[in-house]
């Protein structure tokens, strides 16, 4: 993946952007695509929105309450990014969860040991018997 992201030019993301409704061109007599300046402000907007964490829906969302020919403003930024902010820090806590109990995954490698706290918490697949429970397919229980 390049510095850009999943992109391969800054084209075919204007192009991503603009067939989702994000931001719209204008076409010379040539067809080819231009871009005013507020729109391109809607971009830079959309990738740090993107850089974040925010989905592509909610971004979309947002810029729906916002003038469609009009740049995002700092107030409309410090708006949207105030109502992120909670959705955010609940995927930071779970974020810092994972790191914070993985080392018992990586030495189990079935996902099902009686204290994995990510994949099986309180062991409650420990009923149904020993073993990576979730990871077999059409097995029984006296196997």
């Amino acid at each position: 993946m390049s510095s850009r992201g999943a992109w391969s030019s800054p084209t075919g993301q204007l192009h991503f952007y603009e067939a989702r409704g994000l931001i719209s061109s204008d076409r010379t007599q040539g067809n080819q695509r231009r871009y005013a300046r507020a729109v391109l402000r809607r971009v830079a907007f959309i990738r740090v929105a993107q850089r974040v964490g925010i989905a592509l829906t909610d971004i979309a969302a947002a810029l729906a309450t916002l003038p469609a020919a009009a740049a995002p403003t700092r107030s409309d930024w410090a708006r949207l990014s105030a109502a992120w902010r909670a959705d955010l820090d609940e995927r930071m806590a779970q974020l810092k969860k994972l790191r914070d109990t993985l080392d018992d995954c990586i030495g189990c490698g079935c996902l099902s040991i009686d204290r994995c706290r990510l994949r099986n918490p309180y062991d409650k697949l420990a009923e149904q018997g020993t073993g990576p429970r979730r990871l077999w397919v059409g097995r029984r229980s006296a196997d």
